[in-house]
């Protein structure tokens, strides 16, 4: 393996990579970072519109040896690889202990119009999400349950926040986001679509076990989930069908939000898959 050829972290490759961490930056060059063997290889495979998603793939030659097919799959991909010290590597990356693979990738969000055109039977809608980790873990949650989209909307965290797509664990590559959509606008045109929209409240009128005895879950659903600490403003939880809370069985005060998310998918996956019987 030859020496790494980005020796300096003050290469212009190197700066044009680390600014990414910045989301004007990211808004502004349409472009993110993905760290890790499991992002970076998701993106490798993804392509949007027959445009290759990783443009770009940061490597320490150990790295390179040991997930030699990730880089197969980036160079069949087109993307430009640079063998970097740990050094650049670690001033590229956002985590505490890089493992030596940063791609740039480029946005992969979808139009909501799209998303709404395709009849989806299974929606995460993040109304009021602001921490990144429980944004990705929601997404990755969303893609596990086989959701058919997830929408972060105006009022919650960066799709592309580094905590959000290493929360996500490659899940960004695997079914369609739509980003920046006003809550109200979400709600309104999903509804129109035969969506029913269902708000995540720990204070919901109705229980969730109650609701999947009851038969009401096997239809096309959107879960829309509020924020962390202070759940969904009133007016969110009016514009829903619904407004459902996971029973608490034990003495938990209560759940996080991403296990929630995960509780509420997996019920209406599995209502879907069943006709809504138990």
């Amino acid at each position: 393996m030859s020496a790494p050829e980005l020796i300096s972290p003050r290469s212009t490759r190197v700066a044009a990579a680390r600014r990414l961490a910045k989301r004007n930056f990211r808004g502004k060059d349409r472009l993110f970072l993905a760290e890790g063997p499991q992002a970076v290889r998701e993106a490798a495979g993804h392509r949007s519109d027959g445009v290759a998603t990783l443009s770009e793939l940061f490597t320490t030659p150990e790295a390179a040896e040991r997930y030699a097919d990730i880089l197969d799959a980036a160079q069949e991909a087109g993307a430009r690889i640079h063998l970097a010290s740990e050094d650049v590597i670690a001033d590229i990356s956002t985590t505490v202990t890089p493992q030596g693979l940063v791609g740039v990738c480029r946005f992969v969000d979808s139009p909501f119009e799209e998303i709404v055109r395709s009849r989806p039977r299974l929606v995460a809608v993040l109304a009021h999400v602001r921490d990144p980790g429980n944004a990705g873990t929601v997404l990755r949650c969303a893609d596990a349950a086989g959701a058919d989209a997830v929408v972060f909307t105006d009022a919650s965290v960066d799709l592309y926040n580094p905590k959000a797509v290493r929360a996500s664990v490659g899940s960004h590559f695997h079914l369609p986001v739509a980003v920046g959509v006003p809550v109200e606008t979400a709600i309104e045109q999903l509804k129109e679509a035969g969506v029913r929209v269902v708000a995540a409240d720990g204070a919901g009128e109705d229980d969730l076990d109650d609701a999947l005895d009851a038969g009401t879950m096997g239809g096309p659903t959107a879960w829309v989930f509020g924020n962390e600490a202070w759940g969904l403003p009133e007016e969110t939880r009016a514009l829903a069908d619904a407004v459902v809370r996971v029973p608490i069985h034990g003495k938990a005060e209560s759940l996080n939000l991403a296990t929630a998310a995960a509780v509420c998918l997996y019920a209406s996956a599995r209502a879907q898959r069943t006709g809504g019987a138990r």
